[in-house]
Parts: C-alpha cells; structure tokens; sequence
C-alpha cells in the first residue's frame, strides 16, 4: 500500500485565455492527483487527509473510490473545500490563486495509523504550509520514517501561499532527514535555493528534478546522475504533469521492490533511466487533455515494464 497524505481541493480551470475565462471546476490538489495517478496505474494506494462533506468533497471522495483509492483514513468536517483558481498561459503553464481560509483540510490530524500494509507515504504541496495542518503532516512525516516507512515528498511551491519564504526555506531543510525521495521542478529548486547535492547530504537516497519538456534528471547519493528527454506532444495545460511524474516514480520504485532508501540509492543508471523515461511519458498524457487527468496503465502500454 502507499498512501498519499495531502490535501484534497476544487481546481478552477479557465475555458479560455485571459484572466476573466470562464471557470470549471475539477477535482485536484497535488496530493489528490498523485492518488488518482497511482490508482489509475494499478498500484495498491490509499488517501490520508480531511476532506469537507459539502458536495465538493463528496465529489472528491467518488472519484478516489471510482480508482480504487482506499479512503478510510479520510477525516470528514463540516468546513468548505478549498478552491484554487488557475490561469493558464500561452505555454499551457499554470499560476493558481488560493481560497483556504477556514477549509477543511487544513484542519488535519495525524491519525492513530496507518494502514497495516504501508510500504511508502507521500507528502507536499499546500498541506505542508497551511497550519495547523503543517504541523501535523509533519509529525506524520517524521513519524512514518523513523519506523522504516519509504517517505517521498513533492514541496510543489506555491509563492503565494508562504508569508515567511526564509522560514520556509528552513523548514523544508529541515524535513530532509525524514524523506527517502525528494522530488521537485526547476523552479522550486531555484525558489528554495539549494542544490541536489546539498539535500542529498541532508537526507534523501535520490533526488529527482522535473524540468518540463525538457525531460527529468535523478541524483542519487552515491554520485550517480542519469538524465532522459521529455515526451513531445501537443500541451494543453501541464495541471497534475508534476502529480503524476510522482506517481510514476512511485509505482515504478514499488514494482522493483525498490521502496526503501537502499533501494532507490542503489537502482542503477539503467533502471532510473527506464523508470524517468516511464515517468516522462506518464506525464506527457496528462500534459496533452486538460485539467489533472492521469493516464490508467493500459495507455502507458510499450512504456510500463512494471507490474505490481
């Protein structure tokens, strides 16, 4: 099993250019859409977050179990679903606007446990910043380490959402010890201002930076370096392609037996290489239909040498 922890959300995508298209909603949240990706792929996978009972996270809910996504240590409450309105730009890029305040899922707890057959947890994205739930998605964290659980972690940086980014920026190194994957893009690794080198020494047994069409790169603690080219298709908006490359990485890393930091450490140029490459074109579907929408398996078929 490897669950997702994170939050759940309403992405508001524009059906057009400009600042005033008309909105959509879609189901979404970094972690949410890591869920879906990894149901969608075949991988045993639960959703650990609070998601609100108003229809939003009903809706939420539906589509979780629709995958396969074992929602019981969903939290439920009475407050609203947090909304992200995005605006898409001529690249098909996203900036998103955040309406959290009194939300549901920044109102999570750690919970008693975890499912009995937890192999990985996955974190990152608004719930690590949106207190009080930070904190507690961070104990969950170091917790889940500290007993041998495979801990992956996404900072998918939103600007816009970090009154403090120095503090921020410390917090986050601060986490490193406690993560066995870390996976982030080009521009949150400009915005934190650190170097693969620096946060493998911290923690991690791989490092994978995203770099859009330009494809993946993995650093690993032991030195290696692989690379691999991204997917050419035609983009429609790049919501979820971030999501999905960790969804990618974790099915394929559970497939070779490879959750643990020994594992991911000692999986060699070729298997990275075959396993970005996977990630890649994984991400490239998304990237080609709008809004956060994986691939399932049988689209990936030629491309997935990976049964779990």
């Amino acid at each position: 099993m490897i669950v997702v922890a994170g939050e759940a959300l309403i992405d508001l995508v524009p059906q057009g250019a400009g600042a005033l298209a008309a909105l959509t909603p879609a189901l979404g949240g970094g972690p949410y859409n890591t869920a879906v990706a990894l149901g969608r792929l075949g991988s045993p996978t639960a959703f650990c977050s609070r998601v609100s009972r108003d229809a939003f996270g009903e809706a939420l809910l539906d589509r979780l179990r629709e995958t396969g996504v074992v929602v019981s240590s969903v939290q439920r409450g009475d407050e609203p679903t947090t909304l992200a309105a995005a605006t898409v730009a001529a690249d098909g890029s996203a900036v998103y606007s955040f309406y959290v305040e009194g939300t549901a899922d920044r109102l999570f707890t750690v919970p008693a446990a975890l499912p009995a057959d937890t192999r990985a947890v996955s974190f990152g994205t608004c719930s690590l910043v949106l207190e009080p739930g930070a904190t507690e998605y961070e104990e969950l964290m170091r917790t889940a380490h500290a007993r041998g659980v495979f801990t992956a972690l996404d900072p998918n940086i939103r600007p816009g959402l970090i009154p403090d980014p120095d503090a921020y920026r410390a917090r986050f190194l601060n986490w490193l010890p406690s993560v066995s994957l870390l996976k982030l893009s080009e521009e949150d690794a400009r915005w934190l201002g650190g170097t693969p080198s620096r946060w493998l020494a911290a923690g991690p047994a791989a490092v994978v930076v995203t770099r859009g069409g330009d494809g993946l790169t993995v650093f690993t603690r032991e030195g290696g370096e692989c690379s691999v080219p991204g997917e050419r298709v035609e983009v429609v908006d790049t919501i979820g392609a971030g999501d999905t490359v960790n969804a990618a990485l974790l099915h394929g890393l559970a497939a070779r037996g490879a959750l643990s930091g020994q594992g991911a450490a000692a999986l060699g140029a070729d298997g990275w290489r075959e396993l970005l490459g996977f990630a890649a074109r994984a991400a490239a579907i998304t990237c080609s239909r709008a809004g956060a929408e994986p691939p399932y398996a049988h689209e990936l078929d030629g491309w997935a040498p990976f049964e779990v």
